[in-house]
């Protein structure tokens, strides 16, 4: 438990430095790299992962660095566990969280809407979409209630560039981080007036390992790695930019250059877009 130590860091100015910080998906990827970057800018970190050996592999690596931190393993398609998951972590910070991070995922890909298993479909919307539901719907009442009513707060959703995009061969996914993005913005607007900050992180291809993790086909895989190679961000850039955007009280975070064209030129032409897509993809997908 961290008794003193967390009511002194509830009083940072900054919602992203001294955080009370829960990461669910904090196991590898964006989610490890959140953990570390939070841990750096002097916060405690719940590091939730359903892997829970790989959640106490980054808990470990931040308080190798002198950070304080934690692992609990979480489901988050179950809603039970997230409920766990926040009365364990206001047990060790005794206090309310100042920031939870929901950013668990899987991947999903590669085949056209009426072939992709309807397994695949209840999978993906059950991390990717009710993974964030249940985080937003567990700890939003929680960070409203939390005392003083007006110290910084916050909540990061991950969602992604395909919340937008639409690109064929990703339904399911696609469909999940839209959701993602929808939520994200209803929440914001229920909390305007409020100290407690929304931010949707809507990247593009970041170097992860979600490819190899996802039930993606081979021949999307393949594309998608090259993708990442060629133009993919760093997991800790992105965590970084997206932290900062937080603190900055920005909404939407889309940290790489192809995102943000990807979302003008979807809202100026967006039949123009559509198509372009649609013909695009018929090179790549099988």
């Amino acid at each position: 438990m961290l008794g003193p130590v967390g009511r002194l860091l509830n009083k940072s100015k900054a919602t992203t430095h001294g955080a009370l910080a829960v990461v669910t998906g904090a196991g590898n990827g964006i989610g490890a790299a959140f953990a570390v970057e939070l841990g750096r800018r002097g916060g405690a970190v719940v590091c939730s992962d359903v892997d829970e050996i790989a959640a106490h592999k980054t808990a470990a690596m931040l308080t190798e660095r002198g950070a304080k931190a934690i692992a609990i393993r979480c489901d988050v398609s179950r809603v039970d566990d997230v409920c766990s998951l926040a009365e364990q972590s206001q047990s060790w910070f005794d206090a309310a969280p100042t920031l939870v991070i929901n950013n668990a995922g899987v991947g999903a890909g590669g085949a056209p809407v009426g072939e992709v298993p309807l397994d695949d479909w209840k999978w993906v919307l059950g991390v990717n979409l009710w993974g964030p539901i249940h985080g937003c719907h567990v700890f939003t009442p929680i960070l409203r209630a939390a005392e003083p009513s007006r110290s910084p707060r916050g909540i990061i959703n991950v969602a992604s560039a395909a919340a937008f995009a639409a690109a064929p061969g990703m339904a399911a996914y696609n469909v999940s981080k839209a959701g993602v993005l929808s939520l994200s913005e209803t929440l914001a607007a229920e909390l305007s007036g409020t100290a407690i900050k929304v931010t949707v992180l809507c990247p593009t291809f970041v170097k992860t390992n979600i490819v190899e993790s996802g039930r993606i086909s081979e021949q999307s895989s393949a594309l998608a790695a090259k993708l990442m190679r060629w133009t993919g961000f760093s997991a800790a850039k992105v965590a970084r930019v997206c932290l900062d955007a937080h603190d900055r009280g920005d909404l939407y975070c889309l940290p790489q250059l192809d995102a943000k064209i990807g979302w003008n030129v979807k809202r100026l032409a967006p039949g123009t877009y559509t198509r372009a897509v649609g013909r695009i993809s018929r090179t790549t997908l099988p």
